[in-house]
């Protein structure tokens, strides 16, 4: 017979059952958690077993009866938890989900949360770009002004520090900074297209090729793509800049400029030199990002935000990706300038355009050693300036990832 009332079921079994049991002891259940006696009782047992109480019971043993009275098994449920606790322990369980969660995060932030993903690659590429190009930007002009192949006597310098104090004596204060203004212009939609379209292609590439993993296959297709948008961007942008950095500049300003190439070349003016500049920029942005991916391996395994290992990563990776394609980068010069002098002492007439007339030119002009004028400007240049670039675009991507988990954290 069974008995329950408030949690509590007392059980009697049959006399038989009782009787069988003997002696009129009490076993206790196998992995009893105590037992405890009674005087003038045959005995109390008690027991704890999968989160319930069972107490075995026996009444005091009669002389008249031969054999022990029936037992009473009395089953104790506990009470079920308050529902406040049972908050309490919601609550707790999610914080160390959160806690996790978070630490995961800390450690793999590039991971960006999708709903801020694109955005946020935009805005960290787009100040990245405009920082590096605004900071390192007199010593562009230098590189520009050291590239020339015919350089007016007056603009032939020793090396880079020669070049900024002699412009600087000679031609006022503020002459190597001309053209900033067009190329911060471009290079905010250009490098906010270039890192958007990069991350994007990086991680759908690498999940395809090496899932979970870091592919260099993947960077470095992932470069090259983003540059073709990133160079449609900037383009016209350098053909200006340069033509502002050059030695005795015809040009009163940025307008200026823009109008007179617009109006004595034409619109393909701006794009002359597209292609020679995707073919340099292609294998520039494959090494430069093969090598930077490898060094972060390297220096930052875990990827967590490391400020020294971005910029050590960056100006490596910038040095390498300078010094093997600065051949290209001295026809793009040529392309974008149309160099009177060097056209004319070669009596060429008309507009230089192509590649493949660049790299004759260049060569006529100089030989072997010309591909390379201006590689020291080009590397000082660089290495500061990818620093910059990545150490500002991790930092934003960091900053603004860490903002998104606050916010979401307080909800």
């Amino acid at each position: 017979m069974e008995f329950e009332n408030d949690g509590v079921r007392i059980e009697v079994p049959e006399r038989a059952e009782a009787i069988a049991n003997g002696n009129g002891k009490a076993n206790a259940p196998s992995g009893g958690g105590g037992s405890g006696s009674s005087s003038g009782s045959s005995g109390i047992g008690s027991s704890i077993a999968a989160g319930s109480v069972v107490a075995t019971v026996a009444r005091k043993s009669s002389p008249a009866l031969a054999s022990p009275p029936p037992f009473f098994h009395i089953l104790v449920k506990p009470p079920s938890p308050p529902s406040r606790l049972l908050n309490i322990m919601d609550n707790f369980s999610d914080e160390k989900k959160n806690s996790n969660s978070s630490n995961n995060s800390e450690g793999e932030y590039e991971s960006l949360p999708e709903t801020a993903s694109t955005s946020t690659h935009m805005i960290a590429g787009a100040v990245a770009g405009v920082l590096e190009h605004c900071v390192m930007y007199p010593i562009d002009c230098v590189k520009t002004r050291m590239q020339s192949l015919q350089p007016d006597p007056a603009a032939r310098y020793r090396n880079v520090m020669d070049a900024l104090k002699r412009i600087v004596r000679t031609e006022g204060f503020w002459r190597p900074m001309r053209g900033l203004n067009v190329t911060a212009t471009g290079a905010g939609p250009a490098h906010a297209l270039y890192f958007a379209c990069y991350e994007k292609i990086k991680k759908t590439l690498s999940d395809t090729i090496h899932p979970g993993g870091n592919s260099h296959i993947a960077n470095g297709a992932a470069g090259c793509v983003a540059t073709l948008f990133h160079d449609a961007a900037m383009n016209p942008a350098e053909v200006v800049k340069q033509r502002m950095q050059m030695y005795n500049s015809p040009y009163k300003h940025v307008l200026d400029c823009m109008r007179t190439v617009w109006r004595n070349e034409g619109a393909g003016a701006f794009y002359r030199s597209y292609t020679t500049q995707l073919t340099m920029n292609i294998p520039f942005q494959a090494v430069h990002f093969m090598t930077y991916e490898f060094l972060q391996e390297k220096l930052n395994p875990h990827r967590q935000y490391n400020p020294s290992s971005h910029v050590l990563s960056g100006a490596m990776a910038g040095a390498v990706s300078a010094a093997v394609t600065t051949p290209l980068d001295v026809c793009k010069t040529l392309l974008n300038t149309q160099e009177s002098l060097a056209l004319n002492s070669l009596n060429i007439s008309g507009h230089l355009s192509g590649m493949a007339n660049a790299f004759r030119t260049v060569y006529r002009l100089g030989g072997i050693p010309a591909y390379f004028k201006g590689v020291q400007a080009r590397v000082i240049y660089q290495m500061p300036s990818t620093a910059i670039a990545w150490s500002v675009y991790e930092f934003f991507k960091y900053f603004i990832s860490k903002h998104h988990r606050e916010r979401r954290s307080t909800y």
